[in-house]
């Protein structure tokens, strides 16, 4: 959430983020910041690994079967090749809808917790028109419409919306733990926050536009620990919130 561009490589590898079967070596990550200035540490967690054995994904028929059973959106589902979801430009409360990076902020330590006032780093975006327009090269903190339930049994990875959608991108890796807007680990009403970049061209998302999917994969065992308050996860239970580092402020009217 902090427009922060990492990737995982090895050695002799033709391609980021990928790991192939039977390799022996050093990762090394390549952290680009694109907002803002970071501070980082030895033994700091910006990557986060994830082992397939075979084909997990949920094809459509399983997805629908798996929504069926226990609801993974809250309204209508739309699945086609993941499940589908838009962005909330019309709260139910005010009109704050998201934040847009300001330009030349300060260095932002990834160790703090509530250590920055979210003023000198982000814009507020209001609306009570139900629409925004992205800017050139801005980068954004919007939040889904609906809220999303990840079963103990699954996780969930946010695909890159493809380039037919229009001039931005959501989310450059967006992993879903399991047990994120599990109502019995503490999650109810959970939305997926939204990091969107525009890139060329000023454009206009409307509120309800789709914006992007959830591909859901089957786990090999239910995890001993759920994401959670028990684990104390940060954005569990979560709406419209920045990263970890900025102070919480209440929705407001402008």
């Amino acid at each position: 959430r902090l427009d922060l561009l990492t990737r995982t490589i090895t050695d002799g590898a033709t391609e980021f983020d990928r790991i192939p079967a039977g390799y022996h070596g050093p990762l090394y990550a390549e952290i680009c910041p694109r907002s803002f200035s970071v501070l980082v540490r030895p033994g700091m967690r910006l990557n986060q690994v994830r082992f397939r054995d075979g084909h997990v994904a949920l094809d459509d028929a399983a997805l629908a079967a798996l929504h069926e059973e226990v609801g993974l959106v809250s309204g209508k589902a739309m699945i086609s090749e993941g499940l589908g979801f838009s962005v909330d430009l019309d709260p139910a409360d005010g009109t704050l809808v998201g934040y847009r990076a300001k330009p030349h902020g300060g260095v932002i330590d990834l160790d703090s917790v509530a250590g920055y006032e979210p003023d000198e780093f982000w814009e507020e975006i209001h609306t009570g028109e139900g629409r925004i327009i992205l800017d050139p090269g801005a980068f954004y903190i919007l939040v889904s419409r609906e809220a999303v339930t990840i079963p103990p049994t699954h996780a969930a990875e946010m695909a890159p919306y493809l380039a037919m959608a229009g001039e931005f991108r959501v989310h450059y890796a967006g992993f879903f733990d399991p047990g994120f807007g599990w109502a019995d680990a503490g999650g109810a009403g959970s939305r997926g926050v939204l990091e969107v970049r525009c890139h060329e061209a000023p454009f206009v998302l409307e509120h309800g536009q789709t914006v992007g999917r959830l591909v859901y994969e089957r786990m090999s065992a239910r995890p001993a620990a759920l994401y959670g308050s028990a684990i104390s996860s940060n954005y569990q239970g979560q709406g419209l919130k920045l990263s970890k580092q900025f102070r919480m402020r209440s929705a407001s009217s402008p």
